[in-house]
């Protein structure tokens, strides 16, 4: 199966701080990995590296096969990417951001209206065209900004904490459409701290800790690797066994 993101020995130092070591990841076609761990652990990081947003000090990174900082705009043509703290134009109307976004990637004014019109149909945004980015609540953002960063139907989404701050209706919509997105063939890497939502949408988890991947496999693999009924259980008891014991 086509590997469509693969991380290669990628390592990020700050002078004396290592945020990220050797890490070496791969995520086929269709399939949706979760990246998890405790605050500081590396994962935005990670994310930052295979989008290009920052350089590395070591190791490579490819989309599709493009070398992420070789290729830089073959590999970001694939791409959606989500970050953690995204950036919308608060002035524009909800329109206006779809319509500029879509202009961005030079989208066919036909194939956009049609893309556009599906898209925030799904993500309930029909009613809020005319409303400014601004008037908008948290949810409503989220909900826009994953919008448009599916307006060009990237091969690869690639997603930092997309869960935080959903009310529950949004969480289930947005579980939902990941899960459909995968099956349609799109690639999906996310990091998250909702255990439970890893559990029911990642075909692969991947822990990290200090930096570095200390567990990676299917949620039925890591259960029988390191005991435990729930993700969180096995999360302590690799990222923390003294604590682990204690619960």
């Amino acid at each position: 199966m086509a590997q469509m993101i693969k991380a290669v020995g990628l390592a990020k130092r700050y002078g004396n701080v290592e945020a990220l070591r050797a890490f070496s990841l791969e995520v086929a076609k269709g399939e949706i990995v979760a990246l998890v761990g405790p605050n500081g652990a590396g994962k935005t990081t990670a994310l930052k590296l295979l989008v290009g947003l920052l350089t590395p000090t070591s190791g490579e990174a490819f989309l599709g096969g493009y070398q992420v900082y070789r290729q830089p705009l073959e590999a970001k043509r694939i791409l959606g990417f989500v970050p953690d703290q995204p950036f919308l134009y608060e002035q524009l109307t909800v329109s206006e951001m779809i319509g500029f976004i879509g202009g961005m990637y030079h989208i066919d004014p036909g194939v956009l209206r049609e893309r556009a019109e599906h898209l925030v149909t799904t993500f309930g945004l029909s009613e809020r065209l005319n409303s400014r980015v601004s008037q908008l609540s948290y949810g409503m953002k989220s909900r826009l900004i994953l919008c448009v960063g599916l307006l060009h139907e990237p091969q690869v989404l690639i997603l930092d904490e997309p869960f935080f701050g959903l009310d529950p209706q949004s969480l289930r919509m947005m579980k939902q459409l990941l899960t459909e997105r995968a099956a349609l063939g799109m690639t999906i890497l996310l990091s998250t701290h909702q255990l439970p939502i890893v559990e029911d949408v990642a075909h692969r988890i991947a822990i990290l800790h200090r930096g570095q991947i200390v567990a990676l496999g299917t949620w039925e693999e890591l259960r029988r690797l390191h005991g435990g009924t729930r993700l969180e259980e096995v999360f302590f008891q690799v990222t923390n066994p003294a604590q682990a014991s204690a619960r």
